[in-house]
């Protein structure tokens, strides 16, 4: 089925940009100030009137033609030339700058140094508290 016969559903494109944004329901509603039950009416409508989809777009961080223009196939394509083989690692789209177990030794070797920071200054209060001890008596 090409782009051109697919009928224009509004509702169903800002239903995609909304998950896309990892954004839930109850979330969009909050923004609006309308109940979850009105997304997901708004989400099942192949139109909406202008001013709720421009307040729809703000919420989203799109433009009004941004959601009127959405394809899917447009964002597989984005993503698909975006990543390539040499930032997969073992399956993932992750690929570490660091070595994670320099980072476990650093934390480390700064938490020994803290329990050493400790010790002393519980030393030189000990010291302090038997020196004025001695004084007294």
């Amino acid at each position: 089925m090409s782009t051109l016969t697919k009928p224009n559903h509004i509702g169903r494109k800002i239903s995609r940009i909304r998950e896309l944004r990892d954004m839930k329901q109850e979330a969009l509603a909050q923004a609006l100030g309308i109940s979850q039950q009105t997304v997901s009416a708004i989400e099942n409508s192949e139109t909406i009137d202008e001013e709720k989809l421009q307040a729809i777009a703000e919420i989203l961080g799109v433009s009004v033609e941004g959601i009127k223009n959405f394809s899917e196939e447009a964002v597989l394509n984005i993503i698909g030339n975006t990543y390539h083989d040499s930032n997969v690692v073992n399956g993932g789209a992750y690929s570490c700058t660091f070595n994670p177990l320099d980072k476990v030794v650093e934390l480390y070797e700064r938490l020994v140094q803290v329990e050493k920071e400790k010790n002393e200054e519980k030393e030189v209060s000990r010291d302090l508290f038997y020196m004025s001890i001695i004084k007294i008596v």
